[in-house]
């Protein structure tokens, strides 16, 4: 039979592989910001764009731009982690 436990592991690591994988695609996009040449209304970087902007969207109406600079992926970056982190804590504290 399957416990409660069981079923909580393993939503948790879906949840915490799929935000690996975003955090990938969120590297991959900064990468990409870094070549100005690169047109990201082509595929795939259009793609890219928008399995990313409609998340970093709600960082960008947090904190304006400093000098010139969009932090708005830092704060992504911190918001997936933290949830990452949270996740692996719920996994280790539910007994066996």
């Amino acid at each position: 039979m399957i416990s409660v436990a069981e079923i909580v592991e393993v939503v948790c690591g879906g949840l915490s592989m799929f935000i690996r994988v975003y955090i990938i695609l969120l590297t991959i996009r900064v990468y990409i910001s870094w070549f100005p040449n690169i047109n990201m209304y082509e595929q795939p970087f259009l793609t890219l764009g928008r399995l990313t902007n409609a998340f970093l969207r709600l960082f960008r109406g947090l904190v304006p731009p400093i000098f010139g600079i969009d932090i708005s992926i830092i704060l992504g970056f911190l918001f997936l982690v933290f949830l990452q982190d949270l996740l692996g804590s719920i996994v280790a504290i539910i007994p066996e």
